[in-house]
């Protein structure tokens, strides 16, 4: 084209290549009171080449443009036909015409947007699609298309408008995957179009843009997938999106990393082990390629190397959180399949469950995970050693739960170095609570009953200490769920001294003491947790809000199985415990009755109550009986 020699066009040339300098390099170093200084500056230059291009286009063409209106730099009713009312070839002169002007409606569209003009950056972006979508689709203007979707996808979705966005978005897919299927050559990249002869950009970089658009757009149906609630597909393209982003390079370390971690959690919800191990074990691997971490010298003495210390220290703790979730769900689903009605191993079960499970998991996960691999050449041996370390299928005996405990346990002290509790308060206490939970559900593979009772305690004394220190006033929510685990610990300890008890003829005076502290203990949180839902009157409310109602209720009637279990060798000291424990069991009863939808919350209980209701007082005689004739 001759156009491209002449003195005029390395002028729209060398404008082009400024405004994008400006919009991409100076901007960044723009005043806060004058932030879009920058991008105004690359607005009025992406102006002045739309007029460019009018005036070499009517040179060649001899034709007529619509005028620009000189006051706002608008187009007056749209862009021109300029000969394009009929559909003509994207790589024809007027198609690529067409192209030229459309790539800097693009550009404005952009700049508009990023100085927050929305409405006037949708104008542009429109006035885009119109010129080239009356050219058929070419490798001269590809990319083009699906670049100026994927802004009018995002520009929707930050509008709430999620099924415009996701009509924009799916197009430019289509319109990817059609390329690929019937050219699959590279295309020319938006620059191309305004770069002096023998300047063009090689055809591995024009790949590398192209991809990096298509992977955009992937990235942005993702997010149009969650928000519709399409979790699956949201899934898919989000593992998608990563896989991209590592083989063409086009990652950000610490910022894929953890949204290969959030991926994992995704699959985690859906039982999906093996890539959720995958997705974290890259997310750690790729952590790393963020560099060092200063050390705490450095870091008092540079602002910059205390900001990289900080942020590295921190996205390394959430991906050890990831993985704590990880450990704990893998062995609470293995519970669940395990325990049998009262939440106890079932040993036959277990069996069962071993011998269908030599041959079966190793044909599964060699077919899975082709589909799924993470990583280059130089990070895939790195990946795999790191997911050898932990299983991804669920344990069944409690070699195979300690193990995976284990590893969730480093995990724990990992992401207790970051979240502290001086400075991190409910991200410290999250951990613990997620610490007691990994030593709970490993009880529950243990058979020996002292050796479980001593895992109970570990949970004990990590939340014991926090739980007296943490201010109520100020952290409600969190008290209440430590004093109801603690209670629920001791608890569950009481039932398992009392399980040891029975296989004794005579327990002896330190097991009594053990077993009536356990039920103290327990009774206290209980009161705690059940005294703090009363007004701030002291009194109990007459109807307990949704969440609070199966706890309170679980509450009361565990504290009347309490206080009818203390034992004691004196009547007196019996008829006081189990009158307070029938008083317990009465009030269970009579919330019920005058709040029916509030049984089906407390079903077992409940009749547990109302039966205990029934005999408590015959015991209650007896003993006063007994009472009344030792006299």
């Amino acid at each position: 084209m001759a156009a491209n020699q002449s003195a005029e066009w390395s002028a729209v040339c060398e404008k082009f290549r400024l405004a994008q300098e400006l919009s991409e390099i100076e901007s960044k170093k723009d005043p806060e009171n004058n932030p879009f200084r920058s991008k105004y500056k690359a607005r009025d230059l992406l102006k002045e080449i739309h007029c460019s291009l009018k005036k070499i286009q009517n040179e060649e063409e001899g034709e007529a443009d619509n005028e620009v209106d000189s006051e706002s730099g608008q187009m007056v009713d749209g862009e021109p036909e300029n000969g394009f009312g009929k559909a003509c070839a994207g790589d024809s002169p007027a198609g690529l015409q067409a192209a030229r002007l459309a790539v800097v409606q693009y550009y404005l569209g952009v700049n508009h947007i990023e100085t927050e003009e929305l409405s006037a950056g949708e104008q542009h972006l429109m006035s885009c699609m119109k010129l080239i979508d009356k050219c058929t689709t070419t490798r001269e203007n590809v990319s083009l298309f699906i670049q100026a979707r994927n802004q009018l996808g995002i520009l929707w979705a930050g509008r709430d408008e999620i099924e415009k966005a996701q009509g924009f978005l799916e197009i430019a897919e289509s319109m990817y995957l059609l390329y690929m299927r019937e050219d699959g050559q590279p295309p020319l990249d938006l620059q191309d179009f305004f770069v002096p002869e023998g300047e063009e950009l090689s055809q591995q970089e024009k790949i590398r843009r192209f991809e990096m658009a298509y992977t955009h757009t992937l990235y942005y149906l993702a997010q149009v997938y969650k928000n519709l609630q399409q979790y699956e597909r949201a899934g898919q393209y989000c593992h998608s999106t990563l896989q991209r982003q590592l083989e063409y390079k086009q990652f950000v370390p610490l910022e894929w990393a953890i949204n290969a971690a959030t991926l994992s959690q995704y699959y985690i919800t859906k039982t999906r082990y093996m890539e959720a191990r995958h997705c974290l074990a890259a997310a750690s691997v790729i952590a790393t390629l963020a560099g060092e971490i200063p050390s705490e010298a450095a870091a008092k003495e540079s602002e910059a190397e205390f900001e990289k210390r900080e942020e590295l220290l921190q996205k390394r703790a959430e991906i050890a959180r990831c993985w704590i979730k990880y450990c704990l769900n893998l062995l609470q689903d293995a519970k669940k399949l395990l325990e049998d009605n009262i939440g106890e191993l079932d040993l036959d079960r277990q069996d069962e469950l071993i011998r269908a499970r030599r041959n079966e998991e190793e044909e599964k996960e060699k077919g899975r995970k082709s589909a799924i691999l993470f990583g280059s050449s130089d990070t895939f041996d790195s990946i795999c050693s790191l997911e050898e370390k932990v299983s991804s299928i669920l344990p069944l005996d409690f070699e195979e739960a300690r193990g995976i405990f284990l590893v969730g346990q480093g995990y724990v002290a990992q992401a207790k170095e970051y979240f502290a509790v001086d400075g991190h308060v409910t991200d410290h206490i999250e951990i613990l609570q997620d610490h007691s939970a990994l030593f709970k559900v490993l009880a529950f593979f243990e058979q020996d009953l002292e050796r479980r009772c001593k895992m109970h305690k570990r949970r004990v004394d990590m939340l014991e200490p926090i739980c007296k220190d943490l201010n109520a006033q100020y952290y409600l929510l969190i008290c209440r769920q430590l004093q109801f685990e603690l209670a629920e610990t001791y608890y569950e300890m009481m039932d398992l001294k009392l399980a040891a008890a029975d296989k004794q003829d005579q327990p002896d005076v330190h097991t009594i003491k053990k077993f009536n502290h356990l039920c103290a203990s327990s009774t206290k949180y209980y009161q705690m947790f059940l005294d703090s839902i009363r007004s701030p009157e002291g009194k109990f409310p007459e109807k307990l809000e949704d969440d609070l109602l199966r706890p309170a209720l679980v509450a009361k009637f565990r504290v009347a199985r309490l206080q009818s279990k203390l034992i004691s060798s004196n009547p007196a000291s019996q008829l006081e415990n189990l009158g307070l424990s029938l008083e317990s069991y009465k009030f269970v009863v009579q919330y019920c009755e005058e709040n029916p939808e509030a049984k089906t919350a407390v079903e077992t209980e409940l009749e547990l109550s109302v039966e205990m209701v029934s005999l408590l007082p015959l015991k209650i005689n007896r003993i006063k009986s007994k009472m009344a004739t030792s006299n």
